[in-house]
C-alpha cells in the first residue's frame, strides 16, 4: 500500500516544487504579458471581439486605461466564406469560413508603431435537409474562431515589451521631425509667387 502511494506523493511534491519556481505546464495558466498598461480602441467599440480582448488583457494584469501611452486598435473582423467542395449529387457542400482581424499598436500623435493581421479558418459540411442546424453550426464555429483570434493576439502581445514600443516611438518621432523640417525647407526654397497682372479695363 505504501509502495503504491509513494510515486503519487512524489509526483505531487514535484508539481508543488515546480510551481514554486514559477514553472507552468504548457497550456495552463495565463499568458505572461510584459505590457502593464494599454488603451483599447476598436472600429466596433461594442462588439464581442473587443469585449473578449478587454477580458484577456485584464486577466493578464494589463490595466486597460484610455490615458495610456500606447493604444491597441482593432480594425474590425473581416468574415468571409466560400464553398470548398461538393459531395456527390451536390446535395451538400463543404464550406470554408475565414475570419481576419487586423490590429495596430499606436503611440503618441497616433503614430502606428506595429500592425499585423490575425487569421483563422474552419470547415463544416452543410446539410440541405437541415438548414437551421447547418446555420447553427456555422455560428458556433464563428464563436470558436473569435476565441482563437483572441488567443493569437495574446500570443503576439506576449512578444512586445515596453522597451520595444519606446524605441519604435522614438523612431516615429524622429521621422516626424525630419518630415516637418523637410516640408519647412521646401516651403522656404519655393520661388515667391508673382502677383497677378491687372489688365486695365477701358
Amino acid at each position: 500500500m505504501m509502495k503504491r502511494s509513494f510515486p503519487c506523493l512524489a509526483a505531487i511534491g514535484m508539481t508543488v516544487l515546480l510551481s514554486a519556481c514559477g514553472f507552468q505546464l504548457r497550456g495552463t495558466g495565463d499568458t505572461e504579458l510584459s505590457l502593464r498598461e494599454l488603451s483599447l480602441s476598436a472600429r466596433d467599440s461594442y462588439g464581442e471581439t473587443v469585449k473578449q480582448v478587454r477580458t484577456m488583457l485584464e486577466s493578464n494584469h494589463v490595466n486597460v486605461n484610455p490615458g495610456a501611452t500606447y493604444t491597441l486598435y482593432l480594425a474590425g473582423e473581416q468574415q468571409t466564406q466560400r464553398t470548398a467542395s461538393y459531395t456527390a449529387g451536390a446535395r451538400s457542400a463543404e464550406i470554408e469560413l475565414t475570419t481576419k482581424l487586423p490590429y495596430e499598436i499606436r503611440g503618441r500623435n497616433d503614430a502606428v508603431l506595429l500592425h499585423d493581421d490575425l487569421e483563422t479558418q474552419r470547415y463544416y459540411v452543410t446539410d440541405e435537409n437541415n438548414i437551421i442546424g447547418s446555420e447553427q453550426q456555422a455560428q458556433q464555429l464563428r464563436r470558436e474562431m473569435r476565441a482563437e483570434l483572441v488567443r493569437q493576439l495574446a500570443s503576439r502581445l506576449q512578444t512586445i515589451t515596453p522597451q520595444r514600443l519606446d524605441k519604435l516611438q522614438s523612431e516615429a518621432d524622429a521621422r516626424a521631425r525630419a518630415e516637418a523640417e523637410a516640408a519647412r525647407a521646401a516651403q522656404q526654397n519655393m520661388p515667391p509667387q508673382q502677383s497677378p497682372i491687372e489688365i486695365p479695363t477701358r
